[in-house]
């Protein structure tokens, strides 16, 4: 279910998103959800690690690593410190 969130901006702010949102063929409302779900996927730490891992593990099948060969990684590095 979506809920409603009241924002309050000055007349020329919101005229001015409103026309640049229209020329993105977007309602105001349309951009305001991508603006706070972008927002939110970049603040939110947790996303930005799982999406990290996803990215290190897709590069890690690319080049054909195996799981000891991450583990091996992860213990060199950890002694190495």
């Amino acid at each position: 279910m979506t809920k409603q969130m009241v924002i309050r901006i000055d007349d020329e702010t919101k005229e001015r998103f409103q026309r640049v949102s229209r020329m993105e063929g977007k309602t105001a409302s349309e951009k305001m959800r991508e603006l706070i779900e972008n927002y939110v996927r970049k603040a939110d730490l947790s996303q930005v690690v799982d999406d990290l891992w996803e990215r290190i593990g897709a590069k890690a099948r690319k080049k054909g690593a195996s799981v000891k060969d991450v583990d091996r990684i992860i213990r060199e590095t950890r002694t190495s410190r």
